[in-house]
């Protein structure tokens, strides 16, 4: 058994794509829309969904914002180096919401930025996890 992707629903596709391609780097694997559904299938990773788990983004065509609500947590993505990470999330547009330091009680060294919905993105630093 694997994990397969975490699912996300996203008020505006292409805003969405633009910034988990363009600003954190990922590829869009394959997309699908569903007519009958009124709704589209985006799916987005670092690497192909037989090698890793990926994040699919649900965009239900009349349904242009979500509650987050409050068992959300975050996405996790290990970078080389958080706090080049955050300033290119910044140049990128992108919003950082906890800049790049030691977690609080602990060395390793993360940082927090946000998607276009709001969703939290974790950054932790290859080779500072210890805690």
């Amino acid at each position: 058994m694997r994990i397969l992707h975490t699912m996300l629903r996203v008020g505006n596709l292409q805003r969405s794509l633009d910034f988990y391609t363009r600003v954190l780097g990922m590829r869009e694997l394959r997309r699908k829309d569903y007519p009958d559904g009124k709704f589209t299938l985006a799916f987005v990773g670092y690497q192909d969904e037989d090698q890793g788990a990926v994040i699919e983004l649900t965009h239900n065509w009349d349904t242009d914002r979500y509650d987050l609500g409050n068992g959300y947590g975050h996405i996790a993505i290990e970078v080389d180096d958080a706090y080049a990470a955050c300033d290119r999330v910044r140049e990128l547009g992108g919003k950082v919401t906890r800049e790049a330091g030691p977690m609080k009680h602990g060395s390793t060294v993360i940082a927090f930025v946000e998607d276009p919905d709001g969703y939290k993105i974790e950054f932790i630093q290859r080779g500072t996890r210890k805690d």
